[in-house]
């Protein structure tokens, strides 16, 4: 069929005007790709003539700056300070080893450096755009020699970083712990890593408060974006988000008591430990002998680690939370208060010692072999009489003993930031069933009950113990005073739920222990009728023998132990020692806790009025000693700082 004239005349305007649609709609988007060009060309010429000729854009992670930590006055115990380096960026490199021969031409690197630095290369194969440290703490000599050299050195970059310091050394080692070096083996307990881990060598806690509370110290990660050329050489930096710092944690610790602590624990092995009986804040907790922290900041050498490693003393161990020992005679106000609170004894009842208990066929001794004769409680405590306690342990049992020492914070782990924190040990029958497979036998409660056998505590659990027979409640430590300025809660606690008549009764017989005459520890008491004291001696059996302390091998003789609180009308401390080895508690722990509790209570060295008169003028030549001691390390931590 043929088209009509006017149908072809309609077809024809139809296809002229897409036609004209069309050729609108490329003319439009010619113009703007025109514009487009014109900015480019134009507006941004200089951004991408700057990026040409194969420059590039490189982002750096920036590490923050760590957080600090302070002691209760907000004294630093834990800083950071600047530390030159030389990095260098693999994939920016080349040949790393040509790279490397030229620098260690230019300046002095050691082997030992060079080798981790090719290990941490070969650990982060995935990652070449991460900077390795070839030298760390560099003098600024050496940072301006590679600095110069920079155009034959691609991939090397001289920079300055943050390292963490410890100014009081090793007054602080087992509590603050220290930082070191990423390795696989922490990136493999976690389960997304934070990119910061990934930069070879960035520090983390490894163990303590640092360990304990790394991801508030830690802080976030800043970026920078530089420019590079094709030799790898920075032209400019382009763009920095800084980081964000780390929290600022406040210890209750006061760093001046926690140096005498260390001082006066001298070269011991021992462990002390300071509460405030108000808060429950740790004013002083210490570990002897210590370590410099310092030296694990930056990778300790074989040599510094095998000489602590090897001390028979393990300074590396933190005795205070760590340990556990047998209480020995502290442990009998438990017994004590176990007996009152069950009824089976009052103050007044008493019991025969001849030197000896028999039961079920065997003879427990007491430490008198001639015995004490007829004791009541507060005697029994005064004269640390044995039997009265075996014979109170068979009315009273070890089930109730046992719930008494858990109200008392034997038994218990203490949530605080501080490595290896052990739970002691108090036993009753269901724990020696479901541990040993045994049943409880007669002479496992008479052990129990002069804390022997099973029984365990920390020096730590000690102290609590402590403050909780001084004010009658449920003191708990805290460690963290405050974090980033806002403070944690005071750990007072609630009332134990024990009569405050025999709570009253026991802190009478440790009065005595102190104060009376024939008390054990009568040699070690504080003079000034203000800030008398209340405590208790004790004596860990280590092996069983009959010769004495010294005609043994230090590692066989028997641990020393001494707790108290102090003023006994109000107290406001409880003091813990533990001397390792040391033998009796009244001879070698007593005097330690009297010296830490005066230093305590008058803020600073106490008046001479304060000690026995007889043996005055030895005590302040030690004391004179100790202070000399501790201005020592001052000295040396100010030259550090």
């Amino acid at each position: 069929m043929r088209r009509s004239e006017r149908d072809t005349t309609t077809s024809h305007r139809r296809i002229t005007r897409r036609g004209l649609i069309v050729g609108g709609m490329q003319m439009g988007f010619v113009a703007l790709l025109a514009a487009r060009m014109r900015h480019m060309q134009v507006n941004q010429a200089e951004e991408f003539r700057l990026l040409a000729e194969e420059n590039r854009i490189k982002v750096r992670l920036l590490p923050p700056a760590r957080g600090l930590i302070m002691d209760r006055e907000g004294t630093p115990i834990a800083t950071n300070e600047p530390s030159y380096r030389i990095v260098i960026v693999p994939e920016d490199a080349g040949n790393v080893e040509e790279v490397l021969d030229r620098l260690s031409k230019i300046i002095h690197l050691e082997s030992d450096d060079l080798n981790r630095a090719r290990t941490e290369m070969e650990r982060m194969r995935t990652a070449p755009f991460l900077p390795v440290t070839i030298a760390d703490r560099v003098s600024w000599e050496e940072i301006s020699k590679v600095a110069v050299n920079a155009p034959a050195l691609p991939g090397i970059t001289p920079e300055v970083g943050l390292s963490r310091k410890y100014p009081l050394a090793g007054d602080f080692a087992h509590v603050v712990g220290y930082v070191g070096p990423v390795s696989d083996y922490d990136l493999s307990k976690i389960e997304e890593p934070d990119q910061l881990l990934r930069i070879p060598r960035f520090q983390i806690g490894k163990i303590g408060v640092e360990a304990k509370l790394e991801d508030m110290l830690r802080g976030s990660a800043g970026t920078k974006q530089e420019e590079v050329n094709a030799a790898g050489r920075v032209m400019r930096e382009l763009e920095r988000r800084e980081g964000i710092a780390g929290a600022n944690v406040q210890l209750t610790i006061d760093h001046k008591l926690q140096s005498y602590i260390q001082a006066r624990l001298g070269h011991e092995s021992a462990s002390a430990v300071v509460l405030d009986c108000d808060t429950g804040d740790i004013l002083g907790i210490g570990s002897a002998p210590s370590f410099d922290p310092n030296l694990f900041v930056r990778g300790i050498s074989v040599s510094d680690y095998s000489i602590l490693r090897d001390n028979d003393h393990r300074p590396l161990a933190s005795k205070t939370v760590q340990d556990a020992y047998p209480p020995g005679s502290t442990f009998k106000m438990v017994t004590a208060l176990a007996g009152l609170d069950a009824g089976v004894i009052t103050s007044n009842d008493t019991a025969y010692c001849p030197g000896h208990f028999e039961v079920g066929g065997r003879r427990f001794h007491c430490w008198k072999r001639s015995g004490h004769g007829s004791m009541d409680l507060i005697s029994s405590l005064r004269h640390s009489c044995d039997v009265y306690y075996y014979d109170l342990a068979l009315k009273v049992g070890i089930e109730k003993i046992a719930e008494t020492a858990r109200k008392l914070g034997l038994g218990e782990r203490f949530d605080i930031p501080m490595s290896a924190v052990a739970a002691g040990l108090t036993p009753d029958k269901q724990w020696k069933l479901e541990a040993r497979g045994e049943d409880w036998l007669i002479g496992d409660t008479v052990n129990a009950s002069i804390g022997q056998g099973y029984v365990l505590s920390t020096p730590l659990q000690l102290a609590v113990m402590s403050a909780r027979i001084a004010t009658g409640r449920s003191v708990t430590p805290r460690l963290i005073k405050s974090i980033d300025g806002k403070p944690t809660p005071e750990q007072g606690g609630e009332s134990l739920g024990i009569d405050e008549d025999y709570l009253r009764q026991v802190r009478r017989g440790m009065f005595a222990v102190v104060n009376n005459r024939r008390g054990t520890a009568y040699k070690s008491r504080i003079e000034d009728e203000t800030k008398r004291m209340a405590g208790k001696t004790g004596t860990a059996q280590v092996s069983n023998r009959v010769v004495r302390n010294d005609e043994v091998p230090w590692r066989e003789r028997d641990h020393a132990l001494f707790v108290c609180f102090a003023p006994y009308e109000r107290p406001k401390v409880a003091v813990a020692i533990v001397v390792e080895h040391g033998g009796g508690g009244s001879a070698t722990a007593a005097p330690i806790a009297r010296d830490i509790a005066l230093e305590a209570l008058f803020g600073g060295a106490p008046p001479p009025e304060a000690y026995p008169s007889a043996d005055r003028d030895k005590i302040m030549e030690e004391r004179k000693k100790i202070e000399e001691l501790m201005q020592a390390k001052t000295a040396e931590g100010n030259i550090r700082a």
